[in-house]
């Protein structure tokens, strides 16, 4: 992706958020240099701040999806079962634009329809060698209750409905109607190492440096 293109979409990203009352924290605006400076360090490591990703498929529009990690715990504390063991993005889903199927090895994540349009995730459950089972019916719970679909059912998620996806679980997700302000609230992200996904793709894109960022990217860390 152009870094051109990436500026033009955090600033519509932002416009969005703050569409529906999102508030962000004050990093989400700090200048390259800011982000850059020692006292940062933590929050690099840790991968906080935003991230646009077409999945190195060049066709941000069609597959693709922004996202802002707000906190994140560490892969330690999640190992050691102490300490900060969550994690929590925004992230949006344009209309039609595919998140690609995946699955996470040791995130457990809520995913949330903060607003907008309808959110649709398809599902598979995990075979036993952990890939993806296409006749099993699939199990997850949806804001408190049990929800059962077929392989590949469609969940659709309505403005303030979430779903509850355990490690392993198979998911696509789009947004149909409009595009859709999607909360994350998981144990630790580890987005270097923990996304398994069913195409031959990449987690981050590449980025071509035809103008300067106007905020870094956590891949750019």
């Amino acid at each position: 992706m152009q870094r051109s293109r990436i500026n033009t979409i955090i600033a519509e990203a932002d416009a969005f958020i703050r569409s529906h009352g999102y508030v962000m924290p004050p990093f989400a605006y700090w200048s390259p240099e800011r982000m850059r400076e020692d006292d940062a360090a933590d929050m690099r490591a840790r991968g906080l701040g935003w991230d646009i990703t077409d999945y190195g498929a060049g066709n941000f529009v069609e597959m693709g999806l922004f996202l802002f990690t707000v906190r994140n715990g560490s892969v330690a504390d999640l190992s050691s079962g102490r300490g900060m063991l969550y994690a929590e993005k925004i992230m949006i889903s344009r209309k039609d634009q595919l998140s690609p199927m995946h699955r996470h090895n040791l995130k457990a994540e809520d995913i949330i329809n903060r607003g907008g349009g309808d959110l649709v995730i398809e599902l598979y459950a995990p075979d036993t060698d952990g890939n993806i089972d296409r006749k099993s019916n699939v199990t997850v719970p949806t804001d408190g209750l049990m929800r059962t679909l077929p392989a590949g059912g469609k969940l659709v998620l309505k403005p303030g409905e979430s779903v509850t996806l355990m490690p392993g679980i198979w998911h696509a997700f789009w947004g149909e109607g409009a595009d859709c302000l999607i909360g994350e609230v998981s144990t630790v992200n580890d987005d270097k190492t923990d996304n398994i996904f069913e195409m031959p793709i990449g987690r981050f894109s590449n980025v071509e440096e035809d103008e300067a960022p106007s905020h870094l990217l956590v891949s750019d860390y």
